[in-house]
């Protein structure tokens, strides 16, 4: 079953803008935090079953007794974290990416209620865009001339015998800011042997909204064409709103190793832009965790995922995986850092396919049509708190 689940889970990516261009989708899913909150919970309740002993005695820690579930009271986490791109993304994406924030307060009413709510910010520079030499086709009735139409521009911002005259300056770079409400509930399903099977529920609200760098301060509305070969100019790419009911449930527990796995219906708030259907998306997120001391943590999180922005006719299959190390510093703080990769099932082909010249001069009426990209990046985080993935 494990073998399966990890072949069937992992996602990441979404197609950032590209100066002009929208991103189709986005290297990462929503539900890093809900995922968080729910391990924990399990993790605690797991640790409190009664070890075999006559009469049946819970094992207390140095201190007092350990928490059997959600953390009650108040909690936080407060992290800044920036990151670096990897693979093929030219000389103007070598570069460490602008910082990020994120802020998470919950308050646990009991050990099987929590309410949470998170603020993220986090940024990505995805492959493909910032390098090589594609197509740039004129609208029919221009001649064809050679060196003009059809002719091609340099995405990594320099001139070429190829492309000689169109030297735009691109920057892709894409910051998404996340706000998510939850609710947790944990619920004792049943036993095995002597061992409880804890799991949780968590209905969740995602509201995300986006700068990218090339929207000369139009947020995330950058234009583009469809893949129908329409332009559009004042359309939302990164903006949306979903509802989701994300179910995890353990599967593994040993002294040193720890797995969760998580499925969670979701669908958006509203359609918008290009949207054409709203069902739900199946989300599926595999956690697995190994802890070789008490202070440090190395986990792998594959995930099948689903994403569906206003640049999106129908939802993005995303495939991906996250590969990180915790390390607990003092009582409060944290350093982390996660690897992460992916790419889409259903866009293809990786890239700009073509760009687009609406109107002369064409260095700065360009509008690119793509399909899906793949993202590799490794983020570093800094905090106070309890860190966590988030799939974004």
């Amino acid at each position: 079953m494990v073998r399966t689940l990890f072949r069937t889970s992992a996602a990441l990516t979404l197609i950032a803008a590209l100066g002009t261009a929208p991103a189709f989708a986005d290297p990462m899913g929503i539900f890093g935090a809900a995922v968080s909150g729910a391990n924990t919970a399990i993790k605690n309740a797991e640790k409190s079953t009664p070890v075999a002993q006559v009469p049946p005695v819970t094992q207390q820690p140095v201190g007092g007794a350990a928490p059997v579930g959600l953390p009650a009271g108040f909690t936080y986490t407060l992290d800044f974290s920036t990151a670096y791109p990897f693979g093929n993304v030219g000389t103007k994406g070598k570069k460490w990416l602008q910082g990020g924030m994120d802020a998470v307060v919950g308050y646990g009413f009991n050990p099987t209620t929590r309410l949470v709510a998170n603020y993220y910010e986090l940024q990505h520079y995805p492959v493909g865009f910032n390098s090589g030499q594609v197509g740039l086709f004129l609208p029919p009735g221009f001649p064809q001339t050679p060196g003009v139409n059809p002719s091609c521009v340099d995405l990594s911002g320099k001139s070429s015998a190829t492309c000689t005259g169109i030297n735009p300056q691109i920057d892709v770079t894409t910051k998404d800011k996340f706000a998510l409400f939850m609710f947790e509930k944990l619920f004792n399903v049943g036993k095995i042997g002597s061992h409880t099977v804890p799991i949780v529920i968590t209905p969740t609200y995602v509201s995300r909204w986006s700068q990218v760098a090339g929207s000369n301060g139009n947020g995330d509305v950058v234009p583009f064409v469809d893949l129908n070969g329409i332009p559009h100019t004042n359309i939302n790419t990164r903006t949306a709103q979903v509802y989701s009911l994300a179910v995890t449930l353990p599967f593994l527990k040993t002294p040193k190793m720890f797995g969760t796995f998580t499925v969670a219906p979701s669908w958006l708030v509203h359609t918008a832009g290009l949207n054409q259907q709203n069902h739900a998306q199946l989300y599926q997120i595999l956690y697995l965790e190994y802890t070789p001391t008490n202070t440090m943590k190395i986990f792998v999180e594959p995930e099948s995922s689903r994403d569906y922005l206003p640049a999106d006719t129908y939802a993005q299959h995303l495939n991906a995986y996250f590969l990180g190390v915790s390390q607990q510093v003092g009582k409060v703080g944290f350093v982390q850092v996660v690897l992460n990769s992916g790419s889409p099932s259903n866009y293809s082909p990786y890239g700009v396919k073509q760009l687009n010249c609406l109107q002369l001069p064409c260095s700065q009426n360009t509008l690119p049509t793509v399909g899906g990209l793949k993202a590799t990046q490794v983020q570093l985080q800094f905090g106070i708190g309890s860190p966590s993935v988030i799939q974004f």
